[in-house]
């Protein structure tokens, strides 16, 4: 293993495990690496398989130099987004910022965080 660069730690990664009606079973995903999956009988299986999986995939990506994903609860964020939308959408969010007595900036943040 390439010890110049550093091991994200597994259960920082955002993992979901759901129902898969079409398996038949659970199925446990995981954000930073979307193409990877789990299918077991229980919640507890699915997720500790697809963990082992991360792990292994982690390792073969430092083995060979590659970047491996951070993950998403290490990012840092600068709370800035750019947007492009329609004129019209534009228009309407200015419209309704004003309506409502404040910048289309803290108009914006408030739709987006409901």
């Amino acid at each position: 293993m390439n010890s110049t660069i550093e091991r994200p730690a597994v259960e920082h990664y955002r993992y979901s495990v759901e129902w898969s009606a079409a398996d038949g079973e659970f199925v446990a995903t995981i954000a930073e690496f979307p193409s990877l999956s789990w299918l077991a009988s229980t919640q507890i299986e699915a997720l500790r398989g697809l963990e082992a999986i991360v792990t292994s995939v982690i390792d073969d990506m430092l083995e060979s130099g590659e970047e491996v994903p951070e993950p998403l609860a290490d990012r840092s964020y600068s709370g800035r987004v750019n947007l492009r939308v329609d004129p019209e959408v534009h228009r309407k969010l200015a419209t309704e910022a004003l309506r409502h007595g404040t910048s289309l900036n803290a108009y914006a943040a408030r739709l987006l965080d409901q």
